[in-house]
This record gives C-alpha cells, sequence and structure tokens, in this order.
C-alpha cells in the first residue's frame, strides 16, 4: 500500500510540473490560455503518464489541435518535466482530452432551464 501512495505524490508532483511548463514554457498557439489538468494517472511501473486536459473553450477542431500540439511537443515537455521534477526516469505522456468538466456545465445549464420552466408554470 505504501508503494500507491508514492505513485499518487509522484503523479501530483507532474500534474504541477506539467501545469508549469504548459503555462509558462510551451509557447505554441494551439494551446489555449484557459486549459487545465484534470488527472494524471502514473502506471505502477512510473514508465507511462495519461495526461487528462480539459479547454472550456474551443470547437472540436481546436481540441484536436491541441492535443496535435501537446503530442508534437511531448519530447520537449518530457525534458522540462525532467529538470521540474526529481524522479528517477521521466515517463511517457500520453495526452487526452477529458470533457467531463465541459459535460457538467452542459447538465447545469439543462437542470436551471428546467427550474426557471417549472417556476413560470407555476406563475
Amino acid at each position: 500500500m505504501a508503494g500507491f501512495d508514492r505513485v499518487d505524490r509522484q503523479a501530483e508532483e507532474i500534474r504541477r510540473g506539467l501545469d508549469n511548463i504548459l503555462r509558462n514554457q510551451v509557447k505554441d498557439p494551439r494551446i489555449p490560455e484557459v486549459f487545465s489538468i484534470t488527472k494524471v494517472e502514473l502506471a505502477r511501473d512510473l514508465k507511462h503518464c495519461k495526461v487528462s486536459i480539459s479547454a472550456m473553450t474551443g470547437s472540436e477542431q481546436e481540441k484536436k489541435d491541441l492535443l496535435k500540439a501537446l503530442r508534437s511537443a511531448s519530447g520537449f515537455i518530457r525534458h522540462q518535466l525532467g529538470q521540474e521534477v526529481i524522479l528517477r526516469a521521466i515517463p511517457e505522456l500520453a495526452f487526452e482530452m477529458d470533457d467531463s468538466i465541459e459535460y457538467s456545465v452542459h447538465i447545469n445549464q439543462l437542470l436551471r432551464s428546467i427550474s426557471t420552466e417549472d417556476r413560470e408554470e407555476k406563475e
């Protein structure tokens, strides 16, 4: 169980490092100013890392472009991560879009509209 805690701590360190690198060091116009790293899943062997990114703005094409930008810069990002985070080996990074925040906002809007309709019907 102690090994699992170590993986979680390292995943959080990787998340913080990636956030700093993507905001301050990667200069690609396809990466929006408003994004969030929602999850970092580090494999138990510490060799692979799945990074979930949420971008609240943009079309589907812009989201695809964001993933392309991250994937093409992954070598640079890994190198910079090695400078920021003290790990024995820097894991391979796999980026994916996370639409859960966008979905939550959509559901919240639907619930609000239903609530507004209910109030209007009662009046």
